[in-house]
């Protein structure tokens, strides 16, 4: 079984990081499976300078230790490519020029005007304007969503229901040559054998979306489970986008014990101070993620607030 934690670098981890961390984490541990690490750095623009570095000091120094070597998305571009070009072949991806103006808020649905010839019928869904990426498109490409419901089983939420109307054609490579995340991440968790994904609930829109690409790719589906997300005073998500206080580091076990409080785990108050290593090997001895079922969200802690 493997298991993995996948941060952007735009910006240093929080205590709502450090709970998708953990719980990821005591996944796979208490199976005896493997824990991987993924930077996903795709987005240079938002990426904050010497924030990989960071992340990777913070988890070392919480004795989350990783299998393996560290993966970076940005040296994976030949792997997405591929992955785009075979989707372009099965006529599931296409290219699109449609700026948020044109689309007015509206979900894309194959309508690709400023992409198809003038005479061609921009009406016709199975008209996708379909070009080899070779011919360097000043354009996005998108996913041709089907139609219908989509249905999966998270091991927390339950069904999750998804009416693929109301995803639309979405984004797999963007206009300025950067690859979306969810191409990006099925093509990295099919290569990597990556078999449970546990994550934040902030994350259970994209899965549809993220089961779409692996039916079109004929890849494995991993198992999901979505974690609630610690809320600040104003009911926003601690998230480096709301400035969500840093990470501190913190040998004396006392923050990972507080994370296990907040999942839920009912640490015994004589590991406060105990040391991470203690925290963890108590944890992975004792974790049981189903005492957050059907739960969406708690406040973080008063210190980890803004």
């Amino acid at each position: 079984m493997k298991g993995r934690f996948a941060p952007s670098p735009t910006g240093p981890l929080h205590f709502g990081s450090l709970i998708a961390a953990v719980a990821s984490y005591l996944d796979m541990r208490c199976r005896g499976g493997h824990w991987l690490l993924r930077i996903e750095d795709l987005d240079p623009p938002r990426e904050e300078a010497g924030a990989s570095d960071a992340i990777l000091r913070v988890l070392e120094s919480y004795s989350l230790h990783w299998d393996g070597e560290v993966r970076w998305q940005s040296q994976r571009g030949e792997v997405y490519q591929h992955a785009l070009q075979q989707l372009i072949d099965q006529q599931q991806a296409f290219a699109c020029r449609c700026s948020r103006k044109q689309l007015a808020g509206a979900v894309h649905l194959g309508n690709c005007h400023s992409v198809s010839e003038p005479s061609a019928n921009t009406n016709n869904r199975t008209n996708t304007g379909i070009h080899n990426p070779s011919d360097d498109l000043d354009a996005a490409w998108r996913f041709l969503c089907p139609h219908g419901e989509l249905t999966f089983h998270d091991a927390l939420q339950g069904d999750y229901h998804s009416q693929l109307s109301d995803i639309g054609d979405f984004v797999i490579r963007r206009r300025d040559k950067l690859w979306s995340y969810q191409l990006a991440v099925v093509v990295d968790d099919a290569d990597q054998g990556i078999t449970h994904i546990t994550r934040g609930i902030d994350l259970i829109d994209s899965t549809p979306r993220q089961l779409l690409l692996q039916q079109a790719l004929q890849l494995p589906t991993p198992s999901y489970c979505h974690l609630p997300v610690a809320l600040e005073p104003n009911g926003q998500k601690l998230s480096k986008q709301n400035l969500a206080r840093p990470l501190q580091p913190d040998p004396t076990g006392n923050t990972l014990w507080q994370v296990l409080q907040w999942l839920q785990q009912q640490p015994p108050k004589e590991l406060q101070g105990a040391g991470n290593e203690a925290v963890l090997q108590w944890a992975c001895q004792h974790w049981q993620p189903m005492r957050l079922q059907g739960l969406q969200s708690q406040p973080a802690p008063a210190e980890y607030r803004r």
